[in-house]
């Protein structure tokens, strides 16, 4: 059976099983009907229960001790990093939280891949004093 997908944005005509194109159809056919019952259930109430009924699950919702966790560690990562420089601060974010190498790193801060490493173990470094109770 031949079927049709986008590929980079180019429409491109594949030779597929009849299985394999009855999975698609049935996947597309899935997602038609979430989209339509989100439109449908504007204020979520109704949506959420549709979800339970159809997927088997509910929303997350934190319970009010996983909230507090979250926010004294929030708390604790952010006077961390505010005893961090600009410099460090910003090398190690990027490294952390894009997941983005030295090199590159180095490249967008326009500094080599050693300053990088070198910033990002400082950083690690006062995380370690930190919650080993040398730092507070």
């Amino acid at each position: 059976m031949e079927i049709t997908i986008s590929i980079d944005g180019r429409m491109v005509s594949v030779e597929v099983s009849a299985e394999v194109a009855e999975c698609l159809d049935a996947g597309k056919r899935k997602s038609e009907n979430l989209s339509h019952e989100r439109r449908r259930y504007w204020d979520k109430r109704e949506f959420d229960e549709y979800i339970v009924a159809v997927e088997g699950r509910l929303p997350y919702c934190a319970s009010p001790e996983e909230l507090v966790c979250q926010r004294e560690t929030w708390d604790e990562i952010m006077a961390v990093l505010a005893l961090c420089t600009d410099t460090q601060r910003e090398r190690f974010l990027l490294h952390a939280l894009y997941d983005l190498s030295y090199a590159e790193v180095g490249k967008l801060c326009g500094c080599s891949k050693g300053a990088v490493e070198k910033s990002v173990n400082g950083v690690k470094k006062i995380f370690q004093k930190f919650w080993k109770g040398g730092i507070r």
